[in-house]
């Protein structure tokens, strides 16, 4: 681990400490517990020390790169190529888990049949669009902007059945 200079060891853990416990409980996901994505986190900050140049805070240079490699984490792992010019969103677990799509459907056959995410993406007013790509990203949003969102995602999905 590379100190940097005119900071102790302690120190240096304390302001990881300080951005992974603000920055990580962002970047939580259906299949990944809040602790792994801390130790990933403390991965990810203690690889960037060797870049840290001294110009500003080292809590300000952790908290801009962890946050970026986690965005790229988010986006790797969360999109799928469609061909080589388009990629589009995977249908997130949690909206299946938020009663979006009804008990009543069979789950499984639903997503097979039909490309949920494409469908949303193509058909959500773009008045909605930026809230919706924060729940995508476990972003918090207001309970009744996300309520109309869930809503209007309902319609989308009971359009597509006919």
């Amino acid at each position: 681990m590379k100190i940097p200079p005119n900071m102790t060891e302690n120190q240096v853990l304390e302001t990881i400490d300080i951005v992974i416990k603000r920055i990580s409980p962002k970047y939580t996901f259906k299949d990944y517990d809040l602790e792994d994505i801390k130790q990933e986190s403390f991965i990810i900050c203690l690889d960037a020390l060797h870049r840290y140049d001294g110009q500003r805070s080292l809590e300000n240079f952790l908290s801009v790169n962890l946050s970026n490699r986690l965005k790229n984490f988010v986006r790797d792992n969360h999109y799928v190529k469609n061909n080589i010019h388009k990629k589009k969103i995977k249908a997130p677990q949690y909206i299946i888990d938020e009663n979006i799509i009804h008990s009543n459907y069979d789950i499984e056959n639903e997503l097979i049949s039909m490309d949920l995410s494409e469908t949303i993406d193509k058909q959500l007013p773009a008045s909605m669009r930026e809230d919706y790509l924060k729940i995508l990203n476990d972003v918090p949003v207001n309970k009744s902007r996300r309520e109309k969102i869930f809503n209007q995602i309902r319609m989308i999905i009971d359009n597509e059945k006919g």
